[in-house]
This record gives structure tokens, sequence and C-alpha cells, in this order.
């Protein structure tokens, strides 16, 4: 009787956080022979896309509620809107002021576009919005900077 030798996995693939933590230990050792390299790659990759993915989700958040906060006219509303306003930007000031890179990545037409497009499809398909009249296009200025620090809303009061 043949016995079939299972193949090798592997730690990559059994035990993620292990895995880490081996390759840690082995960059701190110098041992690079030992270290997997192809899946090290692969997860810095994977980092960094994640990273931009975030941002530009979270620039959706932010201009979803400051779409709402300027053209919505609801005062019941409006403490929530400016809270999830605020609590957005110091989020994406964390992200970049640990990853100052990323500013030319989220001041870059396409992610704005792409934010503002998803942004607007949101306030767009509540039904509590119907009669309200979202501009097609973002009316303020698109640097990140004044996204991030202009409250866009007194601009526009009655």
């Amino acid at each position: 009787m043949t016995q079939a030798i299972a193949p090798k996995t592997l730690l990559y693939e059994r035990d993620l956080n292990l895995w880490i933590e081996t390759a840690i230990a082995q960059l701190k050792a110098g041992n690079l022979q030992d270290l997997d390299i192809e899946n090290l790659i692969e997860e810095l990759e994977g980092l960094a896309g994640r990273d931009r993915r975030e941002l530009r989700n979270r620039l959706a958040t932010l201009l979803e509620h400051l779409l709402k906060r300027c053209y919505v006219r609801s005062e019941y509303d409006y403490a929530g809107w400016e809270i999830t306003i605020e609590r957005t930007r110091f989020e994406i000031i964390g992200i970049l002021e640990q990853s100052p890179s990323l500013k030319s990545y989220i001041n870059s037409a396409e992610v704005f576009d792409q934010a503002f497009a998803f942004a607007l499809r949101i306030v767009r398909k509540n039904q509590g919005y119907k009669n309200i009249n979202f501009p097609d296009t973002w009316q303020f200025s698109h640097n990140i900077d004044a996204i991030l620090n202009v409250d866009f809303w007194i601009d526009i009061q009655e």
C-alpha cells in the first residue's frame, strides 16, 4: 500500500500572524535566506493598496456628509453630520500624518471624482432627499487641505 504524502503548506497559509512575527524576527536577525520574500512582497503591496482604499472611502464619507450638511435643510440633523465630518477629517489627517506621500494620491482628480461620484450616488438614493437638488459637480475647492478644514456650508447659508 502506498501512502500519499500531504503537500507541505507554508506558514503563511496556516497562520498569517505567526508568519508576520517570524518574518519580523528573520529581518531583525538578518536571516534573509529563510525569508519568504514572495509573500512579503505580496503583503507589502496589499498594505499600500489598503491605505489608498481607506483614504478614498473616508473621502467619500466626508463628501457625503458635506453634501448633506450643505444642501439638506434639517437643523435636527446638522449636529450629527458635523460630528461625522469632524471625525472623518480627523481620521484622514491621521492617515496622512502617518503616510504623507499619500497626500498626492488623495489630491488627485481621479480619486476625488471617484469619491464624489460615490457620495453623490449615496445621497441621491436616500428616499428622504428626493426633493433635494444636489449639484452634479462639487461646487467648492477640490484641494484636500480645504476639504479637511473649511466648513463649506457657511458659504451657502441663506
